[in-house]
């Protein structure tokens, strides 16, 4: 039976949502393991920044192996005010080696639209290190071209999201489906009253705030939040080819269908013979090769699936031919193919 999830696991309002923030900008205080002169958006943009700080000085003559061009990415939640801070994510943009030791210069970080809405710099936290020899050896833990710097982006600008008086709003299920659709907005509907909630489609319920409750959304939208709504899902089985991870849904059912699965094990050995000739013989030494085939084909039962069995029936069933998780993998193709799986198929 599937068991009960809350409405703010399976669902999220619409417009209530992150927005991603990018930037461009300079890691500086590298033990000689930037992009030095090897990347020349690295010294443009380290000429353009000395300008802007009064010092006016030609690109081509900077020579320095202690700076890196890198992206700077952070994601802004929704009703962040300005003065919070933010996690900032830093990726070497350019062929630098490692990004240890490094402080990010001032970088602004735009949304989509183009706009100013966070500003990162700090001290970078790579979780790593990575240490070469003159010879090409060397040791590396993690991933030391990109790092992190915990609350290291300001919030400089707000994006306006106007809460409450709203007369209504939508909820978006993460997982659309009909079933689940309808439930939820029933369950509404019996909790706060008749009228309050409309399944729009598979994926969207429009909810009607009550006057009463319009000064107060978030004591309302708490109340919906922590509704408890058993969703639907439709059967399907997972096949992961590269892993030989194999999951299975609970509604999967099937079809009567008799099942025989052996494998066919096939060794080859190869070795090599020498042949000496007898004692003046003036025959010549001669290595001759040697191969030895065996071809081993395991016996397997007959295994008969009646109609409409349970997923832990099958799970039995499958146990006790001795399957493994790549032979699962070619089993529900075949069963798939014989039209007696009811379920969608997925393989990665």
């Amino acid at each position: 039976m599937t068991q009960a999830a809350r409405v703010k696991d399976i669902s999220s309002i619409a417009g209530v949502r992150d927005n991603q923030l990018i930037g461009y900008g300079l890691v500086v205080g590298l033990n000689g393991t930037g992009d030095g002169t090897r990347s020349q958006f690295t010294t443009q943009a380290l000429a353009n920044m000395l300008k802007s700080l009064g010092l006016t000085i030609d690109p081509d003559d900077i020579r320095v192996n202690n700076v890196a061009a890198v992206m700077v990415t952070a994601t802004l939640p929704p009703f962040a005010r300005a003065g919070g801070r933010l996690d900032a994510l830093v990726s070497s943009l350019g062929d630098a080696e490692s990004l240890q030791g490094g402080t990010l210069l001032l970088t602004p970080l735009r949304a989509p639209n183009g706009e100013i809405y966070a500003v990162a710099q700090g001290p970078l936290s790579i979780g790593g290190f990575a240490v070469s020899g003159r010879s090409g050896g060397g040791v590396q833990k993690n991933h030391p071209t990109v790092g992190h710097i915990a609350r290291g982006a300001l919030i400089e600008r707000e994006v306006s999201l106007q809460f409450n008086e709203r007369e209504g709003f939508r909820l978006i299920l993460h997982q659309p489906d009909f079933t689940t659709s309808f439930r939820l907005a029933q369950m509404i509907n019996t909790q706060m009253g008749e009228g309050i909630a409309r399944a729009v489609d598979s994926g969207t319920i429009e909810v009607h705030v009550p006057d009463a409750q319009r000064s107060n959304l978030v004591e309302f939208v708490s109340a919906l939040e922590h509704m408890e709504i058993a969703p639907d899902s439709i059967a399907k089985v997972v096949l992961d080819e590269r892993t030989g991870t194999v999951v299975i849904g609970e509604n999967v059912r099937l079809s009567t269908v008799a099942i025989a699965h052996g494998n066919l094990s096939i060794e080859i050995k190869e070795s090599r013979n020498v042949s000496q000739p007898a004692p003046l013989s003036q025959g010549a030494t001669v290595v001759t090769p040697d191969s030895d085939v065996r071809v081993t084909e395991e016996r397997s039962n007959l295994l008969l699936l009646p109609a409409a069995v349970t997923i832990r029936d099958l799970i039995r069933a499958l146990n006790a031919i001795g399957v493994t998780p790549r032979d699962l993998i070619a089993i529900f193709q075949a069963i798939k193919a014989a039209g007696a799986l009811q379920a969608q198929l997925e393989i990665m």
